[in-house]
């Protein structure tokens, strides 16, 4: 039986992160290496953007800066990223990958790149795309209503 809630948007978004995240936690596992999907996309991001603050990184990756320290912690931890003092201001950390977290992240890009069309599993090639301008296009008009929007570019 189909309830109401089957075809509105918030629910199929829940649903698709579900899926989503479960796809990623298990690819994860079988390369064994205990990384969310919140750690890849910071060190794919500090991949792109080397020497990043935490507030930046937060805003790269659409991510709570209340709580991207934990991540950054968990990362340095597996010595995986590394703070570096900022030299033009003494109180404020850089992060960059360490050689470590780079070749790991060069192993994981392929596997994470395999298995996005298993996340739109039952959509052909054009779908898949549509699929991913519109979500885009979604995202981007309701940035503005997120508690950790998506910030592209810092200004000073």
């Amino acid at each position: 039986m189909k309830l109401e809630i089957h075809n509105m948007a918030g629910h199929l978004i829940r649903r698709l992160n579900q899926i989503s995240m479960s796809i990623f936690n298990e690819r994860m596992r079988a390369t064994g290496h205990a990384l969310t999907s919140v750690q890849f996309a910071a060190m794919n991001a500090l991949h792109a953007k080397p020497g990043l603050d935490q507030a930046s990184l937060a805003g790269v990756i659409a991510y709570d800066r209340a709580t991207i320290g934990g991540v950054v912690d968990r990362l340095e931890g597996k010595g995986l990223v590394k703070r570096i003092v900022n030299e033009r201001d003494r109180r404020a950390r850089t992060i960059t990958l360490t050689p470590e977290g780079e070749q790991i992240l060069q192993e994981l890009i392929p596997v994470v790149k395999r298995f996005q069309d298993e996340i739109l599993l039952g959509l052909n090639e054009a779908e898949r795309a549509e699929f991913l301008r519109l979500a885009a296009k979604v995202a981007d008009a309701g940035n503005h209503l997120s508690r950790a929007p998506l910030i592209l570019d810092r200004k000073p």
